[in-house]
């Protein structure tokens, strides 16, 4: 059924309307009319077209986002993107300038356009016939992705151009961005609502340019800039790129009001002075500013490096800085147990965010500084990089001195009231290790990896879900999971669920050099573990060995001593490690003694697939009986073992003439040894 011209003349008047309105709003900052009669426009229209079957790709209805991609289309760009050259003094751009008199031939004052350089993420987009085909990210200047339904939703970007002369085929390229208005409001939004806030804008509108599902990215009030074009086809554009910038606002396309023509590198200089004067009052972010020889010709005579245009000059501006108190050092234990000092800050906005703490690294860190409690310091923070201190302002008043307080590291942690101790010249670590709270998630998994507990199933993702669950809050209550639990977490079935209580139950039946590694006793790795094991024979011996004891075990000094005794003085740790036995975990004494080594001075190379034994089984029985495991072959190596699948080590093995033995020799080898051994 045909559409009555009335109501065909009606759509294509609200689409104007819609469109001029959007314009006014999103570019020009000049609305005319309030945000109901704009709501009221879109509805009617909106109406017509679900009525009448009339929704185009370029009505403004069309902005919400469809439904959600599965993944992103690669994008060849027919001309490049290129990178900027980077400039940070005026010797830099007289030189720049310089290069470009010299390539010319010619000492002609050169007009330059100049524009800020915005914190965002560069964009092309194509338009035939006046229509928005695709958009695509900058990628890695060759190629990028496709993120046409993302754009769409931006309403400063028309989905039509307006006006005369349009080319046929256009690319305009430019960067998109979320302005400072727009990073505050939706950041209020996401703290009344108690969703997460966002880092910063330029990171927001990163992701929100690769989300698969549009509706997401049109909750945000992205802008754009363009900034120059690239493919023309039937079409003429200008020839100076400051009358290209004129023409693109006449076809209703965004254009940074803060461009300006100069004539000469030291009029461009004092362009970046003012622009950088009033960097703190523009509405979106900027790192500097980008200078462009404003002919087209000139542009294309003077061409490209590899990666850099010749003609063109990112300007960047010094790191932002601003002071503020330190109201307070706190220090977190990192997951490892490492104990950091943190600054709490009076919030200040420097960079593009608030900032209120950073890090202070360590406590050398601290006296660099000269920092106390009460300073006023200068934080400085640049594009994307951690905020820092840079520099303590002196206390010139009786009051602010009374209020300055020095820093010194706590002598228990502050998760678990364990000691700290000192971890070679700047750090301090929580000695507790296995059994405090900020070491929880790591313990854990350390603890159930292939080479301690060889928990099957018990993954990285599955402790993140069973400990932020409540379900486990240390290593021993892992035994106490039961299959009904363990199904109701994500991607986890009633057979999954089954499988991995069957693989803990397995576990309990252990080695003690495992059992002694899964621990995670600074410093304890596989081999030492089996050399305490092997030395000691059984845990009860090991719990009450002093220091003097752990240094005669072969290889262990006196800071490895101190850890492992520091480890088992803990009254936490021990309980933990009773509860472990109670939950049934058990392992043979061994008999090997230290001084039973008929493999001291070998070296063993494992290469290939072993298939009756675990690679790291026949790793531990190697180190017991005195022998060296060594990841690559040298002239040092004494025997390769060589299974199926076995490459280049074998390879050299057999150049250099080293032995070679198979996985069947080698068993025979081990019981051998083991019988010698008494066992």
């Amino acid at each position: 059924m045909p559409v009555p011209e009335k109501i065909q003349r009606e759509v294509d008047s609200l689409r104007q309307q819609i469109e001029h309105h959007n314009r006014l709003y999103h570019t020009l900052d000049a609305p005319e009319i309030p945000d109901a009669d704009y709501d009221a426009l879109l509805i009617r229209l909106e109406q017509l077209e679900q009525e009448y079957g009339l929704q185009t790709p370029d009505s403004p209805t069309q902005r919400v986002g469809g439904a959600p991609l599965t993944t992103f289309k690669q994008v060849t760009h027919a001309q490049p993107m290129l990178s900027l050259g980077k400039a940070f003094t005026a010797k830099e751009l007289e030189d720049f300038e310089a290069r470009i008199k010299k390539r010319l031939e010619s000492d002609t004052e050169i007009g330059y356009s100049c524009e800020p350089k915005v914190d965002g993420v560069a964009v092309s987009l194509l338009y035939r016939n006046g229509i928005l085909e695709r958009a695509a990210t900058r990628g890695d200047g060759e190629t990028g992705e496709d993120i046409t339904h993302n754009v769409r939703t931006i309403r400063s970007i028309p989905l039509k151009l307006i006006g005369d002369r349009v080319p046929d085929l256009i690319e305009v390229r430019g960067e998109i961005f979320l302005g400072k208005r727009g990073f505050a409001t939706v950041n209020s939004r996401a703290a009344s609502e108690g969703t997460k806030q966002f880092v910063n804008p330029r990171n927001t509108a990163a992701g929100a340019v690769r989300q698969l599902n549009a509706r997401l990215t049109a909750q945000l009030p992205l802008e754009m800039y363009c900034y120059s074009v690239g493919v023309i086809e039937g079409g003429k554009i200008a020839s100076r790129l400051s009358e290209v910038f004129e023409e693109l606002k006449s076809w209703g396309l965004p254009v940074n009001p803060e461009r300006a023509l100069c004539k000469g590198i030291q009029a461009c200089l004092a362009y970046c002075e003012s622009l950088l004067a009033k960097r703190d009052a523009l509405d979106f972010e900027i790192d500097g500013a980008v200078i462009k020889v404003d002919d087209l010709l000139l542009q294309k005579q003077l061409g490209s490096n590899a990666r850099t245009p010749r003609w063109a000059l990112a300007y960047k501006f010094p790191a932002e800085e601003k002071s503020t108190e330190v109201l307070d050092v706190e220090f977190q234990v990192g997951r490892t147990g490492t104990i950091t000092p943190v600054a709490r800050l009076q919030p200040v906005f420097v960079g593009g965010v608030t900032i209120s703490n950073t890090t202070l690294h360590n406590m050398d860190e601290i006296a660099r500084l000269g920092l106390r409690i009460g300073d006023t310091v200068i934080v400085r923070r640049a594009g994307d990089v951690i905020p820092k201190i840079v520099k303590v302002i002196r206390a010139v008043t009786e009051t602010s001195k009374t209020r300055r307080k020095s820093i010194k590291v706590p002598a228990t942690c502050p998760a678990c009231g364990s000691p700290v101790e000192r971890d070679g010249e700047v750090l301090y670590r929580c000695s507790a290790g296995i059994i405090c709270p900020a070491q929880r998630k790591e313990s854990i998994k350390h603890f159930a990896s292939r080479s301690a507990l060889d928990i099957e199933g018990l993954g990285d993702k599955l402790v993140d879900q069973l400990v932020d669950n409540g379900l486990i809050s240390n290593v021993a209550d892992i035994f106490n999971l039961n299959a009904e639990q363990l199904a109701g977490l994500d991607r986890m079935g009633a057979k999954s669920a089954t499988k991995l209580v069957a693989a803990i139950n397995k576990s309990k039946q252990t080695t003690l050099p495992r059992f002694l590694y899964a621990l995670g006793i600074r410093e304890v790795g596989e081999a030492t573990a089996l050399a305490l094991a092997t030395h000691f024979g059984e845990i009860e011996k090991l719990l009450l060995a002093s220091t003097e004891a752990l240094e005669a075990v072969p290889d262990i000094g006196p800071v490895v001593a101190q850890h492992i005794q520091t480890f088992f003085s803990n009254k936490s740790n021990l309980a933990l490690i009773r509860q472990l036995q109670q939950a049934g975990l058990s392992w043979p004494i061994l008999e090997v003694t230290a001084t039973t080594k008929p493999l001291a001075d070998s070296t063993f190379v494992l290469t290939g697939t072993l298939e009756t034994m675990d690679r790291n089984a026949a790793k531990q029985q190697l180190i017991a009986f005195g022998a060296k495991v060594a990841g690559s072959v040298s002239k040092k190596t004494s025997c390769v073992v060589a299974g199926p699948g076995a490459g280049s080590k074998l390879d050299k093995a057999i150049e250099l003439g080293i032995k070679v033995i198979d996985e069947a020799e080698f068993t025979a080898l081990l019981e051998s040894l083991s019988e010698a051994a008494g066992k």
